[in-house]
């Protein structure tokens, strides 16, 4: 039997790439029947193009640009896991937007555990040719002070089921 979950507010999934964040949100929609949205997916979707080749052709600012424009369209939505892409939570812009419509959960990894969960992912601008344990740490060392700043709580993903992630997450939730 499944599940509805009713939140008042969205569920906001910030964290690096990697960390778990589609994951968390594919089981919110199977269990609990919530909408999802993928942000990277939803830009693919609008602009016909990659995230490499929008990358590639506009630019990261552009991109983020795309990401920020976005968030503000999701502003009248409720009740939907957003599941942000890893740069999201980087512009206070976009916190402030996440902020407003809910709250801001971040998802973390350690290293070694993204390597394994991204080693094979050819669709991420930001680690190509950058694919070992010293560089990822390096760019979410870069990254850890905005995210933690950005949200209202935190969940390790590391060694835990999907099941168990959305579990502490809505448990955190309803405490926050």
């Amino acid at each position: 039997m499944m599940r509805t979950a009713s939140l008042p507010y969205n569920l906001y999934l910030i964290g690096f790439m990697g960390c778990g964040k589609s994951s968390a949100a594919s089981y919110f929609h199977e269990k609990y029947d919530m909408p999802v949205i993928e942000m990277d997916e939803e830009i693919v979707r609008k602009t016909g193009m990659s995230i490499q080749d929008i990358f590639r052709t506009r630019g990261e600012e552009a991109f983020r640009q795309m990401e920020t424009a976005l968030l503000r369209e999701l502003g009248t939505v409720r009740n939907t896991v957003i599941s942000c892409g890893g740069g999201a939570a980087m512009r206070a812009e976009n916190v402030k937007l996440m902020r407003e419509g809910g709250k801001i959960v971040l998802l973390t990894a350690k290293p070694e555990t993204i390597l394994e969960r991204v080693r094979n992912d050819s669709s991420r601008p930001l680690l190509e040719h950058h694919k070992n344990v010293q560089d990822i740490a390096a760019l979410m060392e870069k990254r850890r002070p905005a995210y933690e700043a950005a949200a209202d709580f935190s969940v390790a993903t590391d060694g835990k089921t999907e099941k168990e992630i959305v579990a502490e997450i809505l448990r955190t939730a309803a405490g926050n």
